[in-house]
């Protein structure tokens, strides 16, 4: 019979890295229950065709009985009742929570696609700037620094809306579809030269270890070593970026929206609805509070659960 030394010893060893990573996440109870809160906002963004239909209610329907001559809805806290929990929108009464609901599938939109393309070419060239070095490596590093260099707010800022005439005369898209496709192209842009060189630093490093040596000096080709040595253990990395990512993405896209060269109406996400809510924070405080506390618990609790992933995925942390 195994003794009981034998059989801990044998669950030891059949622990793969992904379990030994997972009882980390899950040791980690913040990071463990920001990933819930982060998922449930995902999963209510996405499904607010299906929400809004079971409770009755449309982000473009005006309920205009229930505002006052002034613009501010009736009853507490912006109209809050159980036909509306989360109110109406002051002025032209529309349900805030079909509003946001709507407007946060834009910008988780706008985010997963962003990081997505970033992650994507980031890993392609900073591998082939990491791996390849010499000439490739200065080219790559110019032009990351060229990139880099270019104050990129105000660069969007100053062309969202040439280059946005210009997609609509292609007949691409049309009105805030060829924003959102602007908005992306510029997010992509100005963010995949920081994961490239993240990238090419661990490249760099992994380039010199056993496997690697070992792999060529069994005459294995670039190509392969690339694809069967460096691509598995760079995948870490990735989603660990690709956490922290989004939250910077998901806020790029409302800060836009509030200055007016993103999404606009009649279409609605975060950021206009922040925008329109500054005319009304004194007569209806609720109508600021409500979407600006909402994003303030997407950001942090996709900035704490990237932050437990990194430590979970670390081999060298040593932290629950």
């Amino acid at each position: 019979m195994p003794t009981a030394d034998a059989k801990s010893g044998a669950e030891l060893a059949i622990r793969s890295p992904a379990k030994i990573a997972w009882d980390r996440l899950r040791r980690n109870r913040v990071a463990f229950y920001s990933g819930f809160v982060t998922l449930f906002f995902v999963v209510t963004a996405f499904a607010a065709p299906l929400i809004t239909r079971l409770m009755g209610l449309n982000p473009t329907s005006q309920y205009a009985s229930r505002i006052a001559e002034t613009g501010i809805p009736f009853g507490h806290f912006g109209g809050m009742s159980f036909g509306h929990p989360l109110g109406l929108e002051p002025g032209v009464g529309r349900d805030l929570m079909s509003l946001l609901l709507y407007g946060s599938r834009i910008s988780f939109t706008v985010a997963i696609i962003t990081s997505i393309f970033s992650i994507g070419i980031g890993m392609v060239i900073g591998i082939a700037s990491g791996y390849y070095g010499g000439k490739v490596d200065a080219v790559i590093g110019r032009i990351s620094d060229f990139i880099l260099s270019f104050p990129s707010t105000f660069m969007i800022v100053a062309l969202v809306i040439p280059l946005t005439q210009r997609i609509e005369a292609t007949h691409l898209a049309r009105d805030n579809g060829a924003r959102i496709i602007v908005l992306i192209i510029f997010f992509v842009i100005f963010g995949w030269p920081g994961f490239a060189r993240l990238v090419r630093s661990q490249v760099l490093s992994m380039r010199e270890r056993d496997f690697v040596m070992a792999a060529q000096s069994q005459g294995a080709s670039g190509y392969r070593i690339i694809l069967k040595e460096l691509l598995p253990n760079l995948w870490p990395t990735a989603i660990v970026f690709l956490s922290l990512s989004l939250p910077g993405f998901l806020a790029a896209e409302a800060v836009f929206s509030f200055l007016g060269v993103g999404v606009q109406a009649p279409a609605s996400t975060w950021g206009l609805v922040l925008s329109d809510s500054v005319s009304y924070w004194q007569q209806d405080p609720a109508y600021l509070l409500i979407p600006s506390i909402m994003l303030v618990i997407v950001v942090l609790s996709l900035n704490l659960f990237g932050d437990g992933l990194r430590d979970a995925l670390d081999p060298k942390s040593d932290r629950a």
